[in-house]
């Protein structure tokens, strides 16, 4: 008898523990979490009227920072040029930016994402440097510019529009909504005609003198007379009519870095004065 309740007791210990195990689940893995969403890039609000604002430096006097900005010019009607055998990008360039660790920012048009996708797309997935817009075609946005040609006035929006579907097929990742204009020239007309694209024009206050300068030291000596805290440099990523460019740049770094300046992305200028709410 004693034999057969001991059993007993056994066979309910044994179904309490396999019930007890029947219920127990093992344990989950935690869902991975969401990932934040890029922070948007700083711009200005709109300007008087709601036109699009205007960047030309940043503060003076929050750290001696300068901005280095490369146009990467080329037309929509250049394209037999480069065909030919005129180079319009500058790898040299970009290279020696890698080497010195320049922070920078290419503004690119359309076109020249286009002719040298491969290369855009370095340029734009390299966290030392943002991709801007400098229009698709290089056509000027006002009359009497340098003598480009002009951009219809109801084509101005879209042709804003088409510089950055061109970025996104060449793959460049998240181009910045910052706008320079062809040959620097707007008036009220263009900055109302850009609005609904939401950008920021960036103009400078330096203006580096490369554009068909053979000699560096010109360059080099007009760039660093000129610079500023919060200062915005324009030069050129174009082999054929900026030549003296990447020579200069190995004399202007070092000796802005010498003079305790630090370079920063034009990103990082406008968002030291105030980002759109």
């Amino acid at each position: 008898m004693i034999t057969l309740l001991r059993r007993a007791t056994a066979v309910c210990a044994l179904s309490t523990a396999l019930a007890a195990c029947g219920t127990t689940h093992p344990p989950q893995a935690a869902d991975p979490p969401v990932p934040a969403p890029p922070p948007r890039p700083p711009t200005l609000a709109p300007g008087p009227a709601g036109l699009t604002p205007v960047f030309e430096h940043g503060p003076r006097t929050r750290g001696r920072t300068v901005a280095l900005t490369f146009d990467a010019d080329m037309t929509a009607g250049q394209g037999a040029r480069a065909a030919s055998g005129e180079r319009f990008d500058h790898p040299r360039l970009i290279s020696t930016l890698r080497a010195l660790k320049v922070r920078a920012t290419v503004f690119m048009t359309g076109r020249w994402a286009e002719e040298y996708p491969d290369q855009a797309r370095s340029i734009g997935r390299d966290p030392l440097f943002e991709v801007a817009n400098h229009s698709y075609s290089h056509y000027a946005y006002t009359r009497d510019c340098y003598g480009l040609p002009t951009v219809p006035e109801e084509r101005k929006r879209s042709d804003v529009e088409r510089a950055y579907t061109a970025f996104r097929k060449a793959g460049v990742r998240d181009p910045m909504p910052y706008f320079r204009f062809p040959g620097g020239c707007y008036d009220r007309r263009a900055l109302r005609a850009l609005t609904p694209t939401g950008v920021t024009a960036v103009q400078w206050d330096v203006v580096g003198g490369d554009a068909f300068e053979t000699d560096p030291d010109v360059v080099a000596r007009q760039v660093l007379d000129g610079v500023r805290p919060g200062s915005v440099v324009v030069l050129h990523c174009t082999r054929s009519a900026a030549p003296a460019t990447e020579r200069a740049v190995r004399t202007i770094v070092p000796e802005l870095r010498r003079r305790g300046f630090r370079f920063v992305k034009v990103s990082e200028l406008i968002g030291a004065v105030g980002s759109r709410p």
